[in-house]
């Protein structure tokens, strides 16, 4: 039986990786850095049979010890502060967690001589890409990250590829476009959107607060996505992939399938306050990936489509 190490074990994907490890037959182990997170809650009671590890990936003694005990083939590094906007009021813990966290997971498995043992899934970022420079991005597009966040997610990118030459440890990254789902949290203006419209739908909500409607994203499913991941750990040489749809779609495209889907009549701006408190000091614009490479090496594509992901994640709510 094979077993994996999971960071960040209450986030979005986390739980969608679980799921496909467990119908793997993985030994199955989350790395926990709080254990009154609201979330434990739910994960426990969909995964009862997943063994948490109390760590946190600030913490250099905690991840080792963390490996010693989980003893994985495979460490998917999951966790760290995701939210953009949020990286721009914390940019120092952001480079804490995102940077300097995957830093110490590295040296973590150096530490006890695991560089031949472990394969290694690191989350990079379309972030990454920032202002973009070339349409669409592909693993060879340059960085030009506009976020703390997507600065952050640029070192833990290229210090994969530094202990991947240097050492040889099987670390594969992940440049993972927007990617969505059930599971994703509520600050996230994708769930913050299928949220209130379920509740409006319901009588219990007039309007949405959002920054900006024009922003233009690569949504995906995240359940597709978390199995590029396991099939980048699963090949015999490490490498970098772009996972996308290679479609685009702005925050009032996502609102206006919501609403529709929901039932409610007029246009989406009716049930929309603009509030220039939720805009970020810089932000993408377009963001578009090539998973061409994806396709060819791995055999990966997308299943779930944008209309079928708004759907999930309304249907979702609605019965929340």
């Amino acid at each position: 039986m094979k077993s994996a190490l999971i960071t960040g074990i209450t986030g979005q994907d986390s739980f969608h990786l679980s799921g496909l490890l467990k119908s793997k037959n993985y030994k199955i182990f989350g790395l926990l850095n709080n254990p009154k997170n609201s979330r434990v809650t739910e994960y426990t009671r969909l995964f009862p049979e997943v063994e948490l590890i109390k760590g946190d990936l600030t913490d250099f003694s905690s991840l080792a010890r963390a490996i010693e005990i989980s003893q994985p083939n495979e460490i998917y590094n999951l966790g760290g502060l995701s939210s953009v906007a949020l990286s721009f009021k914390l940019p120092e813990l952001t480079a804490d967690i995102n940077s300097l966290g995957l830093l110490r997971l590295l040296e973590a498995i150096r530490t006890i001589s695991a560089e031949k043992e472990i394969k290694f899934y690191q989350a990079s970022s379309s972030e990454m890409f920032g202002k973009v420079l070339q349409v669409p991005q592909t693993e060879t597009t340059p960085f030009y990250p506009r976020s703390p966040y997507g600065v952050a997610k640029v070192y833990a990118h290229q210090i994969c590829a530094n202990y991947r030459e240097s050492y040889g440890i099987h670390i594969s990254c992940g440049i993972l476009f927007n990617h969505e789902g059930e599971y994703r949290g509520e600050e996230f203006v994708t769930r913050k959107i299928t949220k209130a419209v379920a509740q409006i739908a319901q009588g219990k909500l007039d309007k949405i607060r959002l920054g900006s409607l024009e922003p233009k994203r690569d949504w995906g499913y995240a359940g597709d996505y978390v199995e590029a991941m396991w099939l980048m750990t699963q090949q015999q040489t490490p490498d970098d992939y772009v996972i996308a749809t290679g479609k685009t779609h702005s925050v009032r495209d996502f609102l206006s399938l919501a609403v529709k889907a929901a039932g409610l009549k007029g246009d989406p701006e009716d049930y929309v306050i603009i509030d220039e408190t939720y805009q970020r000091p810089t932000d993408v614009d377009l963001s578009v990936g090539d998973a061409s490479k994806a396709k060819n090496v791995l055999g990966w594509e997308p299943k779930v489509n944008f209309e079928g992901l708004v759907l999930k994640m309304l249907n979702h709510d609605m019965k929340r």
